[in-house]
């Protein structure tokens, strides 16, 4: 039990469209909801549209945080570490801890989904990060090591 007081108190958030930080990019626009700054570290919430063919990351893990996926539009293709599903609006994929993942649009229509992290880690630190890296030409000029070194920042690690 996280609350034990004897009565409700008032401690609800709420965030008006205006306020959720939109990462733009030319193929994926990711929302940031609800970030643990604001959920307290209890989750992070995001919003992923993805244009037609966006593609998507290559299968890894996650060590620290579980990651859901909710299907709000589209079709997303989901890997479940051990095959690759067609998803639809409604479709739903949790991840544990250490569970393998990746996900893309393959298709010809934009998809869109909610992606879950528990516990919330800053999640939107390394969307940002890697934009910067591609839109200054630096992603092209890291190492795999460079690389690798990175993702483990931000706990994520290449299956």
């Amino acid at each position: 039990m996280s609350y034990v007081g004897d009565a409700g108190e008032i401690s609800a958030t709420y965030r008006p469209i205006g306020d959720v930080e939109a990462l733009r990019r030319p193929s994926v626009t990711n929302a940031f909801v609800a970030t643990g700054s604001v959920t307290n570290g209890q989750f992070g919430l995001f919003q992923y549209t993805m244009q037609p063919h966006a593609g998507g990351p290559d299968a890894h893990f996650h060590k620290t945080f579980s990651e859901s996926f909710y299907i709000v539009e589209g079709t997303v293709r989901l890997y479940n570490g051990s095959q690759w599903v067609d998803t639809a609006a409604g479709d739903f994929l949790y991840v544990p801890e250490g569970g393998i993942h990746a996900f893309r649009n393959d298709s010809d229509a934009v998809a869109q989904m909610l992606i879950l992290f528990a516990p919330a880690p800053p999640r939107e630190n390394y969307f940002r990060e890697l934009a910067e890296l591609i839109d200054s030409g630096r992603r092209g000029e890291m190492s795999d090591e460079e690389y690798t070194d990175f993702l483990a920042r931000h706990d994520q690690y290449m299956a």
